[in-house]
């Protein structure tokens, strides 16, 4: 067996399952009120479940590695367009890949080298894949925290040299999971010139770009961060999104990867041999999703509508503010999280998930302690019913 496996620490999923293993939810009569996992409950758009069936012959062939050209194009008109930059040239700087979540694992598997037992920085909280995907290529993970300080930020300006030095990839979450907090150009900049003098990669998950709460002001992206900051050719940086939470999609498994064409390369090679072909169909569907935006601006609104409902009901109980992005809520608690959330379904029947779970202690905190993360995927009925209860638990608790 590999020896790494023994490094993984628990999905935080599993560890709120085992958590909440003796809740009884039950004996409260009431109706259980999800919102502990970020899977999108809206509906998938039509014209991508049409596409699906009307490619079924797709079935028939084995699809290319490096995906399908029309796709590839697409994508890389839709980055044009979506961040008024020059589109990046389909054949050797964009790829398409099954979902952000495998292509985020498979990167490090490709661009870090073991035997340098070299660093892998990520901010904290974080996706867990970018833990494991370092332990698993013979990384050491280092985590730089994001506080209510820094507006739930990464300060990466007093992270020490040493770090950089030893630094092979570092993970950026952009707009962030689990605050929802934007990065703006002057921390592209300075991440950029630490990349060039310390020679890492940048690695810049957007997976939640779609999802923003100001119509008129869509999130910067690390690409075009790179335009803006003459970097052209996105040197040493490759962004990946997806269509999981923009389209409503998650079971579609796609996405794709864009950036550095020198690291698009390696990563088709690696990927050849890992076998992530995107198949007719998905990439059938992924065309119809990727060419249309209204199905993504409705989106949008629905979401803003239960920010709307829920914050006025939430803010006089607990301190919570709207996000810039995301569909997350990074709340505060009066006592120790996962108790907290272990309470929370016991006595109201809403299960949220614990922020310590999805963070770690470095330098001497962990940043979600005494934090829960919401997800505010289900109906709006439901969310504005698990706010009700939310609030009414901590008046209670007060």
């Amino acid at each position: 067996m590999n020896p790494r496996l023994e490094h993984l620490q628990p999905y935080p999923f599993e560890k709120l399952r085992q958590l909440l293993a003796d809740a009884n939810p039950d004996k409260t009569g009431l109706p259980l009120v999800d919102l502990s996992i970020g899977e999108p409950k809206h509906d998938a758009p039509e014209l991508a479940k049409q596409a699906i069936v009307d490619s079924l012959a797709g079935l028939s062939g084995y699809p290319p590695t490096k995906g399908a050209p029309m796709l590839r194009r697409t994508i890389a008109d839709w980055i044009g367009r979506r961040y008024s930059i020059a589109a990046p040239d389909p054949e050797t700087q964009v790829l398409p890949v099954l979902g952000s979540r495998e292509a985020l694992f498979a990167f490090a598997q490709t661009v870090i080298n073991p035997e340098n037992k070299g660093l892998v920085v990520c901010p904290n909280p974080f996706y867990q894949i970018y833990e494991g995907a370092a332990l698993l290529a013979g990384a050491t993970p280092h985590y730089i925290n994001a506080t209510a300080e820094n507006n739930f930020l990464c300060d990466w300006a007093s992270v020490d040299t040493d770090v950089w030095r030893q630094t092979e990839l570092l993970y950026v979450c952009n707009p962030g999971n689990p605050a929802g907090s934007v990065m703006p150009l002057s921390d592209w900049e300075l991440l950029f010139e630490l990349a060039d003098e310390h020679d890492f990669i940048i690695a810049s998950d957007e997976c939640y770009s779609e999802i923003y709460l100001d119509e008129g002001s869509p999130p910067l992206g690390g690409l075009q961060a790179a335009v803006a900051l003459g970097r052209n050719d996105f040197r040493r940086l490759v962004s990946f999104s997806s269509l999981s939470k923009r389209s409503n999609l998650p079971g579609l498994r796609s996405g794709f990867v864009a950036g550095d064409a020198n690291l698009i390369s390696r990563f088709l090679l690696y990927r050849t041999y890992h076998g992530s072909a995107m198949s007719g169909v998905v990439t059938a569907a992924s065309l119809a999703a990727w060419q249309d935006e209204a199905h993504v601006k409705h989106n949008r609104q629905a979401y803003r509508d239960k920010f709307d409902a829920v914050l006025e009901i939430l803010s006089p109980a607990l301190d919570v503010a709207r996000p810039q992005a995301s569909f997350y809520l990074w709340m505060p608690t009066p006592y120790d999280d996962a108790q907290f959330t272990r309470d929370l379904l016991d006595q109201q029947a809403v299960k949220v998930l614990p922020g310590s779970y999805v963070s770690r202690t470095a330098d001497g905190q962990n940043p979600g302690a005494n934090r829960i993360r919401i997800a505010l995927v289900a109906p709006l009925e439901a969310c504005v019913e698990g706010a009700h209860r939310i609030a009414s638990f901590v008046k209670q608790m007060s």
